[in-house]
């Protein structure tokens, strides 16, 4: 998502040719032709929410791009951009008499879907639509890395990175649901931007026992004195964590830097006596997986809190994107016509992909197979109608 908005019932950001390739990289990560039902509970791949068919908030549902494609063509349909080991719902007993045209014949349920309140339409800890009608301030929404809400800015409970070096985020909840990542936080994380009138008690996790101990709370000088301190370790730390990601980052080259498993890294960083305040959203460089500790202790822990996918560098964000990149997308006549757009509609472009995959491809073979010249006035035409399914969509968000 990661857009702003400058007025209400229209989603506004103006992209750069740079990011409508990576918004496209996202389709091209997944199969547009089949179902991801086949293969299981998929790493990574988009998912939407089809609302024509799905209305009970009780009963989520999502479906791949395939079935938003194929089967869902012309409903309403919104995205949730991409969801980890998530199999896809078309068809099953969520859609009543709707059956899947590409695999009829599903589980009733996916009982290992995770579904939070993005499936309604809502996002942050706001619960507001988005985007939202009654919001009238400019910000930019952020996905957390763990539990894949979308956040406020504002609501991260910390200033956010510049938006051209977006890097991955784990908001607060998530960071006190493994608490052992804010002692990686004041190592390799971005330093804290917070203002807080009094830091709360630091929790020291033993790894091998995983409870947590209480420590004594210092003066309010030697509190003072502390911060000064970390924030210069915590920005000499840092100058060697790039905030730009790379390919080699998180596709193979770096994975030779993880810990050793008969060395405890995370033991290692308590024994240097770093802290970083609990408090706040958390931004990281792209290369701090590869600094997580893999000791047998450690992945215990990451598989107590369900946390065991941020071992795996292919689990980003950054490596289904570049994996989508790598297909031949700019061959494809989706590219070669956003080159005469304007900003507006290669935002639809962008939030309209699932009827720009087949919708565009039907109106050039109908071109060509009437002999008939592309027109400025029919290529409108043709978007026109694209923005009257997305107002359509909208309205049934917000009611």
């Amino acid at each position: 998502m990661a857009a702003n908005k400058e007025e209400p019932g229209i989603v506004d950001s103006i992209a750069s040719e740079g990011e409508l390739e990576e918004a496209l990289a996202v389709l091209a990560g997944s199969d547009p032709e089949n179902c991801s039902y086949s293969r299981g509970y998929v790493k990574r791949q988009a998912v939407f929410v089809c609302s024509t068919c799905t209305h009970n908030a009780a009963e989520p549902a999502g479906v791949c791009l395939a079935c938003a494609n194929k089967c869902h063509d012309g409903h309403d349909i919104f995205e949730l951009y991409t969801k980890r080991n998530f199999r896809c719902d078309c068809g099953n007993s969520k859609f009543g008499e709707f059956k899947c045209q590409l695999i009829p014949d599903k589980d009733e349920q996916n009982i290992r879907n995770q579904y939070n309140h993005n499936f309604s339409g809502c996002y942050c800890t706001c619960d507001r639509p988005y985007p939202d009608s009654d919001d009238q301030s400019i910000d930019e929404m952020i996905q957390c890395v763990i539990c894949e809400d979308w956040l406020h800015s504002r609501h991260l409970g910390c200033n956010a990175v510049d938006p051209d070096e977006l890097q991955e985020m784990i908001c607060e909840t998530c960071m006190n649901k493994f608490p052992p990542l804010w002692m990686y936080a004041a190592h390799f994380a971005v330093p804290p931007v917070i203002s807080v009138s009094q830091p709360e008690e630091e929790v020291e996790v033993d790894v091998e026992e995983g409870a947590e101990k209480e420590e004594t709370s210092p003066s309010r000088d030697e509190e003072l004195s502390a911060s000064v301190e970390q924030t210069k370790q915590e920005e000499a730390a840092n100058r060697s964590f790039p905030c730009k990601r790379s390919h080699e980052e998180m596709t193979g080259s770096d994975a030779k830097a993880t810990t050793k498993t008969d060395v405890c890294r995370l033991k290692e960083l308590q024994a240097k006596g770093l802290e970083r305040q609990r408090q706040g959203a958390v931004f990281w460089p792209y290369s701090w997986r590869s600094k997580l500790c893999t000791c047998m202790s450690c992945k215990k822990l990451y598989v107590a809190a369900e946390v065991q996918f941020l071992m795996d560098l292919s689990d980003t964000i950054l490596a289904y994107e570049n994996k989508g990149m790598d297909q031949p997308f700019g061959q494809h006549p989706l590219m070669a016509l956003t080159n005469s757009m304007d900003r507006v509609q290669q935002l639809e472009v962008i939030y309209g992909f699932n009827e720009l995959t087949t919708s565009i491809t039907a109106f050039l073979e109908q071109c060509v197979a009437e002999g008939k010249t592309v027109t400025v006035e029919a290529v409108h035409q043709f978007f026109e109608e694209l923005r009257a399914r997305k107002r359509r969509r909208t309205n049934v968000e917000y009611q």
